[in-house]
């Protein structure tokens, strides 16, 4: 079993209820993620979407150029990218340059998104993403590999694509999500591990024992996007609760619009009563952290945990929380 490591998702987002000056925004932000790293957590993760009223980080490679420019050692990366919306030639050789600035911390997550809002604003036929992300993954993997890249398809043409200058090590370790069963397919095929849910992680472990590859060294990675650690867990509920509430909404609001993530797991609208009786936050003291993490570990080759900085909570009541998981729940797994 190896190191497990812990991490926060950083959205970026600025809801109107407590909206600043963006510049102000982003900079306690990014203060935020330079006190993680002291405060010894290992990474810092960007998701991306479009389109949303808050502001949630549409361009997550800028922020995390940034973010590369204010820490040294954590791991940094996006949590998760929208691979279709990109020119695959173009996101690798931006990704490149990045793992160069941050001196070989990059590791990218992507997934191909369920949202038709976004895929249309970019100009990319929502119906065909999955096949164009194998062709993209393809692409890119082949350009970090320091080949000279000719392809042609229905989606992509190239000729004499090529990386220069290529990333550090050959390769940017790439952690793929996604809840549709090609996802596991996808990930033992492309990526360097999952990032997800929990049923996702034990699925591509099992997959990986079928196909006779090195399950144990597999890596999984966990979002607990909802999941805080807090000595009073009745209070951290009545402070944390409207923060959380934007945050279950505003997905569910998005997983309604076409039915793609309609699982029976997905979050739904709520009201702030149902919010806080609806068992979504999950407000663990931090030996319940610690027994959760460990049964995690049991089950499959976790190497890192990521939870999330609710958009609009105060700068310092987040450090607070944090720094409670740093001091009582990360030394169990030192």
């Amino acid at each position: 079993m190896g190191k497990l490591t812990f991490g926060y998702i950083y959205d970026f987002r600025n809801p109107p209820q407590w909206e600043k000056p963006w510049a102000e925004r982003y900079g306690e932000i990014l203060d935020v993620i330079a006190w993680t790293e002291q405060a010894g957590f290992g990474g810092a993760w960007i998701p991306e979407h479009h389109l949303a009223s808050d502001g949630y980080m549409p361009s997550p490679l800028i922020a995390l150029a940034a973010i590369a420019d204010r820490t040294e050692r954590i791991t940094i990366g996006s949590g998760i990218a929208l691979a279709p919306l990109y020119n695959p030639v173009r996101f690798a050789t931006d990704c490149a340059v990045l793992d160069i600035l941050a001196g070989g911390r990059l590791e990218m997550g992507l997934a191909i998104g369920y949202r038709r809002r976004e895929a249309a604003a970019f100009g990319v036929d929502f119906t065909k993403r999955g096949r164009m992300f194998d062709e993209w993954l393809e692409i890119v993997t082949r350009l970090w590999a320091s080949e000279t890249v000719d392809f042609e398809s229905e989606y992509y043409r190239f000729s004499g694509a090529k990386v220069m200058p290529p990333p550090p090590r050959g390769h940017i370790p790439l952690f793929l999500g996604g809840f549709a069963g090609k996802t596991v397919d996808r990930i033992v095929r492309f990526g360097d591990g999952y990032l997800g849910t929990e049923e996702v992680c034990v699925a591509y472990v099992d997959k990986l024992r079928e196909l006779g590859r090195d399950a144990d060294n597999a890596k999984v990675r966990i979002t607990g996007v909802t999941t805080v650690v807090a000595d009073d867990p009745e209070a951290a509920m009545a402070e944390l609760a409207p923060y959380f509430l934007h945050v279950n909404n505003s997905y569910g609001e998005w997983f309604q619009e076409d039915k793609v993530h309609d699982d029976g797991h997905a979050m739904k609208p709520m009201s702030i009563e149902e919010f806080k009786a609806s068992g979504t936050l999950q407000i663990l003291t931090p030996d319940s952290a610690i027994s959760m993490l460990k049964d995690l570990q049991a089950k499959m080759p976790l190497d890192h945990y990521m939870m999330s900085m609710p958009p609009g909570l105060p700068a310092e009541r987040f450090v607070y929380y944090a720094d409670t998981f740093a001091k009582k729940v990360m030394p169990a797994f030192a």
